[in-house]
Order: C-alpha cells, then structure tokens, then sequence
C-alpha cells in the first residue's frame, strides 16, 4: 500500500509539472510587454530564492556544497547553465512572437533528439524503432522546409539546445534541484550586471503595477515544476516518466492553435502528422524495453 501510495503522490507530481510546463505560455504572454532580454533576468534573479526555498524544505544543499568543492562539476555546470538561460530566452522569445507552435514542435522532437545525441556524441547504441522514429521527425522538418519554405528555428533551437542541456547535465553527477540552484547562482551576476545596465541607462520596461506584480512569478514558475518534476521521477518508471513528458508540447500546441489562433496551414498538418508517428514509434519503443526501475 506504501509503495502504491509512493507511485500515485509520483504520478500526480510529474503530471502537474508537465502540465504547468504545457500551460507557462500563458504567463509569458502576460508579461509580454517586458522584452525577453530583461524578463529573463529577472527569471534568474527571481528563481534564485524560490530554489533555495525548495531546497530548504526538501533538502539538497548537502550537493550544493558537495558540487561547490568539485571545478569539474562547476565546470559542467557553467555550460549547462548557458544552455539552459539560451534555451528560456528562445522561449519567451517564441510566445512573445507568437511561435508557440514551434516551440511545441521543439519539444516534440526533443527526445528523439536526446536518442540522435547519444548516438553521435557518446556511441549509444541505437535500436530499429528510434531510427524509424528519428527519421520520421526528420521527414515532417524537411516537409516543414520544402512545403512551408519555413525553416523551423525555433523549434530547432530549443529541441537541441535543451538536448545537449540534458547531455551535459547526465554528465554532471549532481540531483536536478541542487544542479539547477548552482546554474541560477552561476546566471545569477550576469543577469544582475545585464539589469543594472539597462537601469543605468534608462532602458527598462516602463509598464504598468498589475505586469510588474507579475515578475515575481518567473521564479516561482521556474523552480516549482522541476521540483514537483524531480519528486515525481524518482517514484516512477521511466517508461511512465517518457509518456508524461508529451503533456507539456500537447498544452503548447492547444494553445497556439484554439487560444492564440496561430496559423495551421497544410503543411503543419503533414509535418505535426509526422512527428506525432514518431513521437508514437518512440513510446512503442520505449515500452516494449520494460524500464521498470524509477527515472
């Protein structure tokens, strides 16, 4: 019964996680008179205190001062900090321009980008069916390019730049909220020195009180997730862990599509038809390999 009730309280976590992740466009959309370029400082600086907050109440800091002490551990982690601040700047860059649609197309192919990276960078081997998989999310890009003339930046953007986030981060022996808070600290004076620029010269958003009480949020909506995420995947299996990630681009994708009436043209249809198979081929996959272990 314990074990049963450890799995549910996993599953309900990890769900809700994805599902804020499916459903954050809307907030970044209600700061959208601030420009990415200083609404992401203020991501960082925010999320700073909401980690430490998680930290304090769910623990962690004992690998926080573990990774402080290692160079290469800080070494790793600068690099998956720059990827991971590039990949929350494309982002909001994205809503703020109404590419919502790419950026769920982005985290579509996510995972079958993580299987392409680990076979070109660490030698992974890679089974027939993430093959069939990977070239079918290959085929609806190249539909996407021919059919569109639309190269999908955005949507390559954040498929790789989170893929080698991912890379890097497997390389890093650290938990994910520990890891997270030492890449926030590590942004941290960057973002402050970006800030006090613009507030030198006079270049921040002069946008009403109801936006600025806003801001706040950023952090809480960056830390809040991956640790209901981080709680989640320890007490499921992979396979589950697998399934439920789709949550997060389906949310992206109903909003584009029915909330901000981002064009669906004919050659979406093909393209999202296609990397839904393989979307499909990858689940398969990852089913029949039986993970039962937690993530």
């Amino acid at each position: 019964m314990s074990e049963r009730s450890e799995t549910s309280k996993g599953l309900w976590a990890t769900t809700a996680a994805f599902a804020i992740w499916g459903l954050v466009p809307i907030y970044w959309k209600a700061v959208s008179a601030i420009p990415p370029r200083e609404m992401i400082t203020y991501r960082v600086l925010w999320a700073l205190p909401f980690l430490a907050l998680i930290l304090k109440v769910w623990g962690g800091w004992r690998h926080v001062g573990v990774a402080l002490k290692r160079p290469r551990i800080i070494g790793l982690l600068a690099l998956s900090a720059a990827l991971v601040g590039f990949n929350w700047f494309v982002f909001i860059e994205a809503v703020n321009d109404g590419q919502i649609m790419q950026a769920s197309l982005g985290y579509y192919i996510n995972p079958l980008v993580n299987v392409l990276l680990g076979f070109v960078l660490l030698g992974e081997r890679m089974r027939k069916l993430q093959w069939c998989a990977v070239a079918l999310a290959a085929a609806g890009v190249g539909v996407l390019i021919v059919e569109a003339g639309e190269i999908p930046l955005v949507a390559l953007a954040l498929a790789f730049s989170f893929g080698l986030y991912g890379l890097v981060r497997k390389l890093a022996p650290i938990d994910a909220m520990p890891g997270l808070f030492v890449e926030v600290v590590l942004l941290t004076p960057l973002a402050g020195v970006w800030l006090g620029l613009q507030l030198a010269g006079g270049t921040t958003s002069q946008v009403g009180l109801g936006t600025w009480l806003l801001v706040p949020l950023a952090g809480l909506i960056t830390a809040l997730p991956l640790g209901w995420f981080s709680y989640g995947a320890r007490r499921l299996t992979l396979a589950t862990v697998g399934i439920l990630q789709f949550l997060a681009p389906t949310g992206q994708f109903l909003l584009a599509t029915l909330v901000y009436g981002e064009p669906f043209t004919h050659a979406h249809v093909i393209t999202f038809a296609l990397i839904w198979a393989g979307v499909g081929v990858y689940l398969v996959d990852l089913l029949r390999r039986g993970q039962t272990s937690p993530a």
